[in-house]
């Protein structure tokens, strides 16, 4: 089923989804990445994260005259954040998008808040770019640009597909699974 979802998200809105479906979202989203999550956790996040949707992603980014421009945006491997991403989840986020899944700690996360994760397909890094109306700002750019908390306005930004769902749905696991089956 296609999902149009408006942010920030509300758990009513994540807990209806189901594996499988295709989202679309509208609103702001957040770049996040290994050292910002880890910086998170420590000190705080730079960003009200109730509702909130992380995209596991370094974005190629050009700046002219003060104001950047999102050139490609593709997913990075999401496991990367497994430490961290429990707690953050915990502090309201609703929606990780990122690539490859991510662990039984962070299923049992995503249960307890209500949230999904969401698949980015690789190589679609134009694709994605052109749904972004705005860049609206950065946080913690000493951590460099591809680990910066990035804040973008999107609109209709996917396709995305629910692979890990807020009932213990895990299409993952079902593949690991149907493999050494």
């Amino acid at each position: 089923m296609d999902v149009k979802l408006k942010t920030p998200l509300r758990k009513a809105d994540t807990t209806e989804l189901k594996l499988g479906d295709t989202v679309y979202l509208t609103g702001t989203i957040y770049t996040a990445r290994d050292s910002a999550h880890k910086r998170m956790v420590e000190e705080g996040s730079p960003i009200d994260l109730e509702g909130a949707v992380i995209f596991h992603a370094g974005p190629i980014i050009q700046e002219e005259r003060g104001s950047y421009q999102i050139v490609a945006i593709g997913p990075t491997t999401s496991t990367r954040m497994n430490t961290y991403q429990p707690e953050v989840l915990d502090m309201g986020v609703k929606v990780v998008v990122g690539k490859g899944g991510m662990d039984e700690e962070t299923q049992k996360a995503l249960e307890r808040n209500g949230a999904v994760f969401l698949t980015a397909v690789g190589g679609c890094a134009a694709l994605y770019a052109k749904s972004i109306v705005e860049v609206k700002g950065v946080n913690w750019i000493d951590l460099g640009v591809p680990e910066a908390v990035w804040e973008l306005e999107v609109k209709d930004f996917g396709p995305l597909f629910v692979t890990m769902d807020s009932h213990g749905g895990n299409l993952y696991e079902q593949v690991r699974k149907k493999i050494s089956a």
